[in-house]
């Protein structure tokens, strides 16, 4: 990360990772911080999940965004 030694060079190379499942104290700091900033009332509701026309295209919002892309020419 640090740019001293090179990544993968391969294809062959593996990293491997090793998660220590702590996934319950995350969510119960998270749920704290919320209950907390709840009754301090600091906190504003944001929509992290767009409503989408079809919600089992999933990737229906990337082609909005990829249709709006300049279209290259065709020079015959």
């Amino acid at each position: 990360m640090a740019g001293k030694r090179p990544g993968r060079v391969s294809a062959a190379d593996v990293t491997i990772f090793d998660s220590v499942g702590f996934a319950i104290e995350d969510f119960s700091l998270l749920r704290y911080l919320y209950d907390l900033s709840s009754t301090l009332q600091l906190h504003q509701e944001i929509d992290l999940v767009p409503t989408l026309e079809d919600p089992k295209d999933l990737f229906g919002l990337l082609r909005v965004r990829s249709s709006a892309a300049p279209q290259a020419s065709k020079a015959g």
